[in-house]
């Protein structure tokens, strides 16, 4: 069964380059991968800066065709307007919550979670648990978000069989979370690390994906086009999986 799963720090529409909000750049960057599920970091609730514009979850999920939406603005900006993680997904999301992992005195940062009944061509179906972070910009900091993640429900009480995938924004510039704190509970992840920031001339492989269980990676990729380069200050990462 298989699976095309995207993750992408939209950076609230805003392009890295020209600083112009442009919801229809991001949904033609995420459209061009055709993704079944899609993380997506710092999306915008606009309806918080006064209620005249329309949330940019709504323009994406109905511009893209996704039934299925789980969205939690969990940061208030200067002027009011809050934004946070979604997941968007073509299958259905049987049960969902949001996992705080802020630290005292630092940003707000959480993690999605979404449970999804993945229904395949030929009728079968499985349950698979898809995870959405956004993790702080200090190694401490991000170690205790992955320790209080690691310990929350349903996560920590599901078979070690049972197929989980982790994707976002872990502002991990040396891949250290997967080699120490991850592969420790039996995440695996990709062998090289893409770069995905900042998205004009990526440098830093900020955005990544881990899973565990009955499911495995096929194909790792960026998104990086022209288009794709003005549309936010990250590019897309996306992930072609596999379900047992």
């Amino acid at each position: 069964m298989q699976l095309r799963l995207l993750t992408y720090n939209i950076h609230k529409c805003v392009g890295g380059l020209d600083r112009r909000c442009d919801p229809s750049r991001v949904a033609e960057a995420i459209a061009r991968f055709r993704p079944d599920v899609a993380l997506l970091q710092e999306v915008e609730d606009l309806e918080g800066g006064g209620g005249h514009h329309e949330p940019q979850i709504d323009i994406l999920s109905d511009r893209l065709g996704f039934r299925y939406r789980h969205f939690a603005p969990h940061t208030r900006r200067w002027d009011g307007r809050r934004y946070g993680n979604a997941i968007l997904s073509r299958h259905p999301i049987l049960d969902a919550g949001l996992i705080d992992l802020t630290i005292s005195l630092k940003k707000r940062r959480s993690a999605l979670h979404a449970k999804l009944r993945v229904r395949s061509p030929a009728g079968r179906s499985r349950t698979l648990h898809i995870y959405n972070l956004h993790l702080g910009l200090s190694g401490i900091e991000r170690r205790l978000q992955l320790k209080r993640f690691l310990e929350s429900r349903p996560l920590s009480r599901l078979h070690a069989r049972a197929p989980v995938v982790l994707g976002g924004d872990f502002n991990d510039l040396w891949g250290s979370l997967g080699r120490r704190i991850l592969s420790k509970e039996g995440f695996r992840s990709h062998g090289g690390r893409l770069s995905t920031f900042p998205a004009f001339a990526p440098l830093g492989a900020l955005d990544a994906f881990y899973w565990r269980g009955d499911v495995d990676l096929s194909r790792l990729e960026r998104g990086w086009t022209p288009s794709i380069r003005r549309a936010s200050d990250h590019l897309p990462l996306i992930a072609d999986v596999r379900l047992a």
